[in-house]
C-alpha cells in the first residue's frame, strides 16, 4: 500500500554504502600490475616494505559465516541468500553484507568481490575510522563535561541550589546548567542532559519542517524521534516524518540537509534523479552538507 512505503536515510552515510550488481555478467577480474618499489644500489641489509612490517587488515562482521582475502586483507562476511534479482553488496558499521539471488553460484559472488575489493576495502576502512571517532566523541558525564549542540560545545554546570524537585535545565554564556547536586551520578547527569536536548531537538526540527514544507511543496503530518543507531530519518507517503533526536549534536546546515532530504520524499518516494533535482532546488550546496554529515562523529552516549 502507498501510505506503508517508508524512505530511509542512513546513518553513517549516508553511512551504509550498499552497491546492487546484475548476476551472470560479473566483471573479470582486474589483473593488476605489482607495485614498483625503488630499488637500492649495494643495500647494507634488504629492505623493508611497510606493508610487510604491519599485519594484514582483518575486518570481521558479527554474523559471519564466510571469509574471504581481499588485496592484503582478511575479510569475513555475511552472506545470505533470498528473492532478488541482483548481488548486493552493503558496508556499514558491523562490517560487510553480501546479499544474492539464490541461484546464482558462489564463484560468481566472489569474483565480484574481488573485482570490488578497493570499493569495499575504502568502506570498511571508513567504517571503523568512523567507529574510532564515535570512541574519542564519548562524553565523560560529570560537572565541567563538553556537550556538543548544534555544533558547539556546551559545558555542563551542577547547580545545587535547584537540585529539588523535578530537574530543571538552563542554557547561560555556552552553560547548560542542571538542577542537580555536585555529587550526583553520572547516570543522573545523562539522563537530565537528554531529556533537555530531547525537547530542543523536536523544538528545533519542527521549525525547521515548517520553513521547508512550503519550499518543496509539501505538508508534513507528524513528526516523531527516533533514537535508532543506523538511521537519521525516515518519511512515509503519509506524511510521517521520523528524525533522530542525536541530529541535535550537528550544526545548523546538517540538521537542515536531513529535513530537506525527507521532506522530499514527499514528493518523491525514491532517491531517482528528480528526487535530488527537489533536494537541490532548496540546497544547491546539498552534496557539500551531505558530505559533511557523513565525517561527523556522533558522540557515545
Amino acid at each position: 500500500m502507498p501510505a506503508m512505503r517508508q524512505l530511509l536515510l542512513d546513518l553513517f552515510g549516508a553511512g551504509n554504502a550498499s552497491e546492487n550488481f546484475e548476476p551472470n555478467h560479473p566483471p573479470a577480474p582486474a589483473h593488476q600490475a605489482p607495485e614498483a618499489i625503488d630499488s637500492i644500489v649495494h643495500p647494507i641489509e634488504p629492505a623493508l616494505d611497510l606493508q610487510q612490517a604491519l599485519p594484514p587488515a582483518a575486518f570481521s562482521h558479527p554474523q559471519a559465516n564466510r571469509r574471504i582475502v581481499l588485496g592484503d586483507a582478511q575479510v569475513a562476511y555475511a552472506f545470505r541468500r533470498g528473492r532478488r534479482r541482483t548481488i548486493g553488496l552493503t558496508v556499514g558499521a558491523e562490517g560487510l553484507s553480501v546479499s544474492a539471488p539464490r541461484w546464482t553460484p558462489l564463484a560468481e559472488v566472489e569474483a565480484l568481490l574481488r573485482h570490488k575489493s578497493r570499493w569495499v576495502l575504502d568502506k570498511l576502512t571508513q567504517a571503523r575510522q568512523r567507529q574510532a571517532q564515535a570512541a574519542t566523541a564519548a562524553i565523560d558525564w560529570r560537572e565541567g563535561a563538553r556537550l556538543p549542540y548544534l555544533g558547539q560545545a556546551l559545558t555542563l554546570r551542577l547547580d545545587p541550589h535547584q537540585a529539588h524537585g523535578p530537574v530543571g535545565a538552563t542554557l547561560q554564556d555556552g552553560c547548560l546548567w542542571l538542577g542537580l547536586p555536585l555529587d550526583a551520578a553520572p547516570e543522573r547527569l545523562r539522563d537530565a542532559a537528554q531529556a533537555w536536548l530531547l525537547r530542543q531537538a523536536r523544538r528545533r526540527f519542527t521549525e525547521r519542517l515548517d520553513h521547508f514544507a512550503p519550499q518543496l511543496g509539501v505538508r508534513w503530518q507528524r513528526l516523531s524521534l527516533s533514537s535508532a543507531h543506523t538511521r537519521w530519518g525516515s518519511a512515509s507517503a503519509d506524511g510521517s516524518i521520523r528524525l533522530n533526536w542525536r541530529l541535535i549534536h550537528f550544526g545548523e546546515s546538517i540538521i537542515d540537509y536531513v529535513v530537506v532530504h525527507e521532506l522530499a520524499h514527499l514528493r518523491e518516494m525514491n532517491h531517482s534523479p528528480r528526487f535530488w533535482d527537489h533536494v537541490e532546488a532548496v540546497l544547491p550546496d546539498y552534496a557539500e552538507r551531505r558530505g559533511a554529515l557523513r565525517d561527523e562523529a556522533v558522540p557515545r552516549w
